[in-house]
Formats: C-alpha cells, structure tokens, sequence
C-alpha cells in the first residue's frame, strides 16, 4: 500500500468510528416541505446534490469522493442501492465490504452530506437488469415491476432487510438521509398507480416514511407515475431545464420544484463513439436553475465503475431499435472522472454553486496517485475447453437462469449427423453466441445486430455443436427489461428441424484459481491468458487491453470487467487498493485465438478514436 492509501484509510475508518460512537455531534435534521418549497430548521432550503453510486467505487475511496463532493459545493449526495449486489441469492443477504450501504451512510454524514436514498427496487442505472437479482427471472410467472404477489414479497424481503441497515440513519432518527425514493422512473414503463402504491407502503413498513418521499420521472410521463402526498420531481437532460421546470410547475403548482436528475453527462454503448457534453451549456443551466431556488440532483457527479459483469443493456419498444449493451467504464463524463479526479467542468460547476449560495467551499483532498505500468506479455494460455465443468442434460436448451447461474458465459452442446446443409435457427440469442462445430469456429450471432440465424454445412458422419453463449448485459431500461433470461431463451433449428439433447455447461467465470492447463504453448480458440507485473509501491491505473478481441479481465481474482475491441472502451479501471506490491496476476479470457498478447497501464483512460475506428 502507498503512504497516501494508508493515510486515506486511517482517516476514514477515524471518521467512521466517530460517526458511530457519537452520532449526536453528527446529527440531522428533517427536511420538510412548506408550501413550494424546502424547510429546515425553520428556514428555506435548497438541495444541491450529485449522484454517486457507492457500489461502483472502491470503498477505500469513498471518503476521498465524498469530500470532493463538499469541495463542489454540494450539500447532499444521491445514491442508488442495487439489489442484485447485495440480495445474490433469494434470501441470502450481503452488505459487506463494497456493499456496506450503512458505512457509506455514515462517512457521508461525517462529511456534512446529507443522503438521498434510491433503493428501488428497480433503479436503472446503465446497471445490470437495472438493480434487479437475476434469480427473478428464473420463474417465468414471476412478473417484475407489477402487482404480482411473488414479486412483491420479494421486494417486501428486500426492503425490511435494507430497513435494518438504514432506517436509523433517517433524518427523522438524527441520521442524514432526508429523503427516499419510490420505485424510479415507473412512469417511462407504465402507469399502474396501485402498483406504485404498493411500493410507497412497504418503503414505509421498512422505516422510510418518515421523512421526504418522492417519485421522479421525465415531464411528459409525471402522471404516469406520481402518487398524492408525495412529491414529484423531474428528470431531463442538457438545454431542458426551462422546459421540464415549467411542465412540473403545471403539473405541481404548489410544491418544491426539483430536478431528480439533471444529466450532465451521458453514458456509453460498445459499438459507439465516446460521449462527451458541453460542460459551458451545463454550467448557465445549473446557474440559471440555482437561481430559480429550484434544488437539483446532478446526475452523475461521479459515474464510476460497473466493475465485473453489472454493465445493463438498453432496449427501446420501438420497431428500429436494437439492444445496446453499455460500457464498464460508466464515465459519464462526470465532474469527476470514472478515477475520481476532476475534470474542468467540476471547477465550471464549483464555480456557479459558490456564486448561487454565497459558500466558499471546502478544498479538494490529496490528489490520488496514478502510475504507468511498463508492458508486460501474457505468456501463458489454458483453453476453455480444457476447463468445462460437469454438464446438466437437458432435452431443450433452458436459459442461464434455470441452471441457477447469474452471469457470465454458459455452453450449449449437442450432437449432429452430417450430411447437411442449411440455416441455423438460433432464435434471440442472449447476448452474443460463438458457433463451433468440431471445435472450429462458424460464425457468431449478435442480439446487437438482430441476428437470430448463420447458414451450416456439415460433411458426412457425426458432429459435436457447441454454441458459448456470453450475456452482455440484461437490460436496464425499455421494456423488454420484463424478460431477463440470460443465454439461450428459444429452440435451435437446423434446416428447419428442432435440436434435442443437450449437454450444458454453466460457466460463472467467478475466479479463475480453478484454472488448469496453463501452457506456453500456442492456444487455439477461446482461451484464458495469464501474466504478470511487479511494482514497487501501488497506485491507480488504467490497463490497456486492447490486444484482446472480446471477453474479461481478472487482476488478482477481481474482475476489472468487460473487453471489446468494437470499443469506445479500450483500457480498464485498475485501483490502487486492488494491487499488491511485489507481483500481481493478470488473466485475461478472451474469445478469439490471442498468443503472447501485451498490456500495459496508463494513467488515464484509453478510448479508441472515433474517427479512426469504426465500430463493428
């Protein structure tokens, strides 16, 4: 560890332990709501928050964000909580390490910031399945976001649990979170009020009733969705301000007027150019809503990382649209980087809070260190098919979920009599399918790009068909979201003639200590590649995997997250608390044949250039 990392963690665990031991010092109060706008203590207030999802950021630097944060000049931070990460399994809970929501909490109020809570249960987010736990899906009469019984105990479970870790910490209780959110944008998906209902109360039976509630959602859809007595704000992008504030003054006269979300930023698909925003057009828009007395939620103030597997995926209802898997990168071209360091629109965006409010802030914390790492060669290999696992059979191809797996890869085998000639009926495959026959590659198939099919040819005598089905990503927004079923969902056709017999491998890709076979030879296929770097002392760094075609990257066990050479996206954020000094492993599985790759760290993010590389 560097002197730096040592001395952050030492001042937060300090911070932490005081929140706990003397929580009265700390201690908040309600926000509450007086005509059209926000009291506390008796006199007006405005919210001036930003959004950052704790379980995106190393929780060794969480107090390093928050105190950024109040160096913006913000008063409060939002955050999501994502169900999938800390309910795995259906009744199995976990809020350690990276999902402790309640140290979060309380490092928060330790820094003056008060919290606005999103627990859900859906929450969006570019993450995957929008926050919902896959085991969801594994029951086809289970229907999400609805009144259905099963899926509201699930909800119900969910939210008494997460009771026992933040109720206390309400406003109301003397702890910073003054307000909570029902559901999240329920109205750009349906309008079932009851159901809305039905999510306010069991908020409220987990013990967040007693302070702010409220429901957000885009103008045009606020009556989709808003419920009485409980405030609505909106949500809108850059140059809308104007717009969405009058529509929410029409829709609600008499009530504060907020902004839920104002995107200052955008995320990213595989397959499209990097996004980048005007920071100048933000900035007078968030001068001029300050000067409104308007409160706003800046969404994001740090993106993060969707480290791992928990990218979402996007899909539109209408005809042209297609699934658009995001980036693990979720940059969002925030006031801070997906690093955590501030960008020139964090000092624009400083600067208009301290001329709204008049409050000099706080200085920015120690700078993170970052370091280069000099190139090193993945030097050995272990194939994939050397690293099967005991198959289930099955007559029909049965998605990942019904296997009891959540994500990463699953392989559906079966066995061909040639000859042959004809289509490949697939069906929508999810997310991305590599077709082998005899172990040679024949093609692949893309949900991105509406392929359901490859024409097959097979000479005289048997055959062994393997189909390695990556999912992508589960979507988070649209509504195909209802259907989360990962890997193979339809029946295989060959020449038009059902495939029966199969022999699945689930393939979880949680560690890659069970790897066996390791080579330096020259491996065909897909494969996991392995090498090493040594460093002195640790630092941040972005690792350059752009010698690899499509698959993952686990340092030292952790899973950094996805490689696509179609792009924006060419290098992975590596932080310093996941380093060692001395040696640290690299393995890599990619999904096309890779000898003797190189990689390298950086210190910033690698995109590859639009102008240069066009997508796939």
């Amino acid at each position: 560890m560097t002197r730096t990392y040592v001395l952050q963690l030492a001042t937060a665990c300090v911070i932490g332990l005081m929140a706990l031991l003397s929580p009265s010092s700390y201690a908040n109060t309600s926000i509450t709501i007086e005509g059209n706008h926000f009291i506390r203590a008796g006199k007006p207030h405005q919210i001036i928050s930003g959004s950052m999802d704790f379980q995106r950021i190393p929780r060794a630097y969480w107090q390093d964000r928050l105190q950024k944060a109040r160096a913006m000049g913000l008063n409060a931070i939002t955050t999501y909580v994502f169900w999938n990460a800390v309910e795995p399994k259906p009744g199995q809970f976990d809020f350690s390490d990276n999902n402790d929501v309640a140290a979060f909490v309380r490092m928060a109020q330790a820094q003056g910031l008060d919290v606005i809570l999103r627990p859900g249960p859906y929450v969006c987010a570019e993450w995957e399945a929008g926050g919902f736990p896959a085991w969801l899906f594994a029951d086809p009469h289970l229907h999400v976001r609805t009144q259905d019984p099963k899926y509201l105990q699930a909800v119900e479970r969910y939210f008494q649990r997460l009771g026992k870790e933040l109720a206390p910490l309400m406003a109301s209780h003397g702890g910073p979170i003054v307000a909570v959110q029902v559901e999240n944008e329920y109205g750009s998906y349906g309008d079932d009020r009851a159901y809305m209902e039905q999510i306010h109360q069991a908020l409220i039976r987990a013990g967040f009733g007693a302070d702010l509630m409220f429901t957000s959602d885009g103008a045009d859809l606020l009556n989709n969705d808003a419920l009485s007595g409980v405030l609505a704000v909106v949500n809108f992008g850059t140059g809308e301000a104007k717009g969405a504030f009058a529509k929410l003054k029409a829709f609600r006269p008499d009530q504060p007027k907020m902004a839920g979300e104002y995107w200052a930023g955008w995320f990213d698909h595989w397959g499209e150019p990097h996004a980048q925003t005007d920071a100048n057009v933000q900035a007078k828009e968030l001068a001029w809503m300050l000067s409104q007395g308007y409160s706003v939620n800046i969404y994001m103030f740090e993106g993060g990382t969707s480290f791992g597997f928990m990218n979402g995926a996007n899909f539109q209802g209408n005809p042209s649209d297609h699934y658009a898997p995001q980036t693990t990168s979720y940059d969002y071209d925030a006031p801070l980087d997906e690093a955590g360091r501030p960008k020139p629109k964090f000092a624009k965006f400083r600067d208009v809070i301290a001329k709204a409010t008049g409050i000099k802030p706080t200085p920015l914390p120690t700078p993170t260190s970052f370091m280069g790492v000099p190139a090193f060669t993945l030097t050995e290999s272990a194939s994939l098919w050397d690293n099967l696992p005991e198959p289930v059979t099955t007559e029909q191809p049965q998605p990942m979920e019904q296997f009891g797996q959540a994500y990463g890869y699953i392989l559906y085998r079966t066995q061909l009599a040639g000859p042959v000639s004809g289509e490949l009926y697939i069906g929508e495959v999810r997310d991305y399918a590599m077709v082998y026959v005899d172990r040679k590659l024949i093609g692949t198939v893309d949900r991105r790009l509406k392929q359901v099919s490859l024409p097959i040819t097979l000479d005289a005598g048997p055959h062994t068909l393997d189909m390695l089905v990556e999912n992508t990503g589960r979507i988070n927004y649209g509504p195909h979201l209802a259907d989360g079923r990962a890997g193979l969902v339809d029946p295989v056709l060959l020449d038009g003639k059902e495939l029966h017999g199969w022999q699945t491998y689930a393939l979880p890709m949680t560690s890659p200590d069970a790897i066996r076979g390791w080579t330096t030879q020259p491996v065909a296929g897909p494969a996991f590649h392995r090498g090493h770097f040594k460093i002195t002392s640790t630092a941040d760094t972005f690792l350059d995997v752009g010698a690899f075609s499509k698959g993952f990257a686990w340092v030292n066990g952790r899973n950094l997250g996805r490689i696509w050479d179609i792009g924006p996206q060419r290098s992975l954020y590596l932080p310093a608390p996941w380093l060692e000094q001395g040696d640290n492993t690299v393995v890599v599985f990619d999904l096309q044949t890779t000898k003797d790759a190189v990689v390298r760290g950086g210190t910033k993010q690698f995109w590859y250039r639009s102008d240069v590389k066009t997508p796939k």
